[in-house]
């Protein structure tokens, strides 16, 4: 008896083992859980065809569910298809009664706090709480029978497997493998791409490589107020060198005027606060937290200035979506350099270190005698949304990754195409928003002053045409992979690409050029483009 029960053990361990080792097979895989992934696998699925989503992370939708409620759009004329219809599906969401439990409807939208909300004509909702974003992405991925492996981290050293210029297979760290004739990286870092050997840029470029205007180290510019705009000693004793410098300031020299450098703008979680105490958790003093941290603050405020909460910005039921906002606020400059080809060991250090600034930062404005009272008293009647996060200690799933590689493919968007000085003739959509960029630096002046470097703003006369070029790498490099996220452009151009609507459309378009490709077994550069561009206008894209 005991031997027929080790032969059962044994064959039911090899029986799983075996299961565990069989390659998982579809015709498009696409690695990566934000927003861009789950646009992408739907229309995979419209178009009949197989698919899986590889996701590192367990929530899907990236920052559009991470905290980032208060929509980046420009010009919502622009945004179709599939990112539209989850716009469609927000709006019909909060058009439920059972939507608003913690506060009134009519006490929100357009007519209540003077938000752009809500778009009757098209019937599409802008702004909306994490868990609301989630659930509709969640509701893609179930409507369309889709697999989704979570928490499935790229083999980033031997996991991917080519042939030729193709990508055969894909391995993740768990052990398992995943075959596909396309593979789409929609993360937030390009960690496929990259595997895969296809060019890449991390930093700024400058200005002079493509004679572009806002690229590089622009030390002069100051064009969001994200700044000081008064004179603040960059040392512990003011005015005094030999005391060194205080927390979160470079003692590099910033660059000359528009040159390169590997500087990356910054990061933050977008917090989704609330005052509403029947949902709020107060803000507790952070393990670690060291007051000193956050003396510059104390500093800008001493001058006058006074923005803290400029940009609480009101999402329904009471939240907010918080961003950065002022000289010293959300934004943890110059602490992100290493975060784009990190090890996942060293990410999640950084992504941990981002969360302490920032819970650091919460609780200091809070509750420190320096900090004028009445600002004190306004912060302290903030906290973090109970029915937020609530696997994460009501914390972000998601760091606002603003830029990370950017593939060198096979053509490149710069600031020309955006600003409509260079015609794009093979567009699979449109963005509209301002180019965009937050601080990279916080440096020294000669005098011993403290500044920010990288804020730019510069508005577009009008909405732009995003080429199929930037989404594919070079055919010597890679036939098979698509990149709508990480996608190729110079760093000033993506500050307007980056935006989560863009990713949405850009997802379904390399969806529908995967398929596309599969049907005509060429490779994703050889692809017709009349027929390409005939799918996307009769899936409602905009071009």
């Amino acid at each position: 008896m005991k031997h027929f029960v080790t032969v059962l053990i044994c064959c039911l361990l090899s029986f799983v083992l075996v299961r565990a080792q069989t390659p998982v097979e579809a015709d498009v895989v696409i690695y990566g859980g934000t927003s861009a992934a789950v646009t992408a696998a739907v229309q995979i699925k419209k178009m009949h065809r197989s698919v899986v989503i590889v996701s590192p992370d367990k929530h899907l939708g990236g920052l559009s569910s991470g905290g980032l409620g208060f929509t980046d759009t420009g010009n919502k004329s622009v945004i179709g298809g599939l990112a539209r219809e989850f716009y469609h599906r927000i709006y019909l969401h909060y058009a439920q009664p059972s939507a608003w439990n913690w506060q009134a409807q009519a006490e929100y939208g357009n007519k209540g706090q003077g938000t752009p909300a809500m778009d009757g004509t098209e019937r599409t909702m802008w702004i909306f709480e994490p868990h609301v974003a989630e659930q509709v992405f969640e509701d893609f991925v179930k409507e369309n029978n889709i697999k989704v492996y979570r928490d499935e981290w790229l083999d980033r050293e031997s996991g991917v497997a080519k042939k030729g210029q193709k990508i055969v297979a894909i391995k993740t760290l768990s052990g398992k493998t995943f075959r596909g004739k396309m593979f789409i990286d929609a993360t937030y870092e390009g960690d496929l791409m990259a595997a895969a050997k296809v060019s890449y840029h991390v930093g700024r470029e400058a200005n002079s490589e493509f004679n572009e205007t806002w690229n590089g180290v622009q030390t002069d510019v100051f064009h969001h107020g994200h700044h000081f705009p008064k004179p603040v000693s960059a040392y512990k004793v003011p005015g005094d060198a030999s005391s060194g410098l205080l927390p979160f300031i470079s003692s590099q020299p910033p660059g000359e005027k528009g040159s390169g450098d590997k500087r990356i703008q910054a990061y933050c979680f977008r917090l989704c606060l609330t005052d509403l105490p029947a949902n709020r958790i107060p803000l507790a003093r952070p393990e670690g937290y060291d007051s000193t941290q956050y003396e510059l603050l104390v500093r800008v405020l001493n001058t006058g200035w006074n923005e803290v909460f400029n940009k609480f910005d009101p999402i329904p039921n009471h939240k907010t979506d918080v961003n950065n906002h002022g000289p010293f606020s959300m934004d943890y400059i110059g602490m992100n350099y290493d975060y784009p080809e990190a090890s996942y060991e060293k990410r999640k250090e950084i992504v941990a270190a981002h969360a302490a600034y920032q819970k650091g930062l919460l609780y200091f404005i809070a509750t420190d005698p320096h900090i004028p009272a009445d600002i004190r008293t306004r912060m302290s009647k903030w906290g973090l949304s109970r029915d937020e996060f609530k696997d994460n200690g009501n914390w972000p799933h998601q760091l606002y990754i603003r830029e990370a590689r950017r593939m060198a493919g096979m053509e490149t968007m710069t600031e020309h195409e955006v600003l409509g000085k260079k015609q794009v003739l093979n567009p699979v959509g449109m963005g509209s928003y301002t180019l965009d960029s937050h601080n990279a630096q916080r440096y020294v002046q000669k005098d011993g002053t403290v500044q920010n470097e990288g804020d730019i703003g510069i508005e577009l006369p009008d909405p732009y045409r995003i080429s199929y070029g930037a989404i594919v790498p070079k055919k010597a490099e890679c036939e098979n992979l698509l990149v709508p996220v990480c996608a190729s452009c110079t760093h000033i151009a993506y500050g307007s690409i980056r935006m989560e609507p863009v990713f949405m459309i850009l997802g379904q378009s390399a969806a529908t050029a995967a398929i596309q490709a599969i049907d005509a077994k060429k490779a994703v550069q050889d692809i017709s483009y009349e027929k390409l561009k005939a799918q996307l206008l009769k899936d409602k894209q905009r071009l």
